[in-house]
């Protein structure tokens, strides 16, 4: 083979060395195992540090930007992966159908994924519909009371257990319980209560309970068994938090009042 061809073909061979890095390392070929990171998302109107939104140019939220800068850091591509609410893509996660995620943990999620770095800490707490009689948990928490919250949540089952009398019904989106309070089919919703502040905001008459039942966390999540990603997302998360990735991520997404609240 003329010398000029051995030369163009070993500098064609280390291009694509240069070029293929990411898909050939360990973590990169666990967390990303189609060449791209898939990064499992839930839709609401209200946004914040865990939902994100639909918009006309396709999604917004902190998990698409952490998930865009992730997968820019990898070298692959990104692509959103769609659910209603954090239990369904809990129920998605030994189905290989999403790489990583962010959403609220706790002890039962942990059977079904692993945890990063937690970033956000929330009070959870009701909003009660316009016209109600029931201005604290006391009151709220009797017979014939009707509770709703997001199907199959850390804050469903946080209501579920500290609700005694009154009972909770999960539903599948959030604006379906939108919609539910602002006709007054349902007397409350649980749920975060920087997403309640705005609600409280679309819906005149409603009010926000002072009172806290519970403090969820959210955090980096990745399937069960996947070590070498759960080393990656948390070295990232980590970073994130010290670099300004994870505060330009909430100042994009209307949260420049909200601290970054970590364990």
């Amino acid at each position: 083979m003329p010398r000029f061809l051995q030369s163009a073909l070993a500098g064609l061979v280390l291009a694509a060395a240069v070029a293929m890095p990411a898909l050939a390392d360990g973590p990169t070929e666990e967390i990303a195992p189609t060449g791209k990171l898939r990064v499992a998302i839930a839709i609401s109107p209200a946004g914040g540090a865990f939902w994100s939104t639909k918009t006309e140019a396709g999604y917004a939220g902190v998990p698409v930007d952490l998930g865009k800068e992730m997968a820019a850091q990898l070298g692959v591509p990104v692509e959103y992966v769609v659910h209603q609410n954090s239990g369904q893509i809990t129920d998605a996660a030994s189905k290989g159908t999403w790489d990583v995620t962010w959403l609220p943990r706790d002890p039962e999620r942990e059977t079904k994924m692993m945890f990063g770095p937690i970033y956000e800490v929330a009070d959870a707490t009701y909003i009660v519909k316009a016209g109600s009689n029931v201005t604290n948990f006391a009151t709220l928490d009797q017979p014939g009371i009707k509770v709703a919250a997001v199907n199959a949540t850390t804050t469903m089952r946080g209501a579920i257990a500290h609700l005694k009398n009154a009972k909770v019904t999960g539903y599948q989106t959030y604006d379906e319980i939108f919609g539910l309070l602002k006709s007054g089919e349902i007397d409350a919703f649980a749920l975060s209560r920087d997403q309640l502040n705005k609600m409280a905001q679309k819906i005149p008459g409603t009010r926000v309970l002072d009172e806290t039942f519970k403090k969820t966390v959210t955090a980096v999540a990745v399937p069960l068994g996947h070590g070498q990603a759960l080393a990656f997302v948390t070295r990232f998360m980590t970073e994130a938090t010290t670099n300004g990735t994870l505060r330009k991520a909430y100042d994009n997404n209307g949260l420049k009042d909200t601290p970054i609240r970590t364990e």
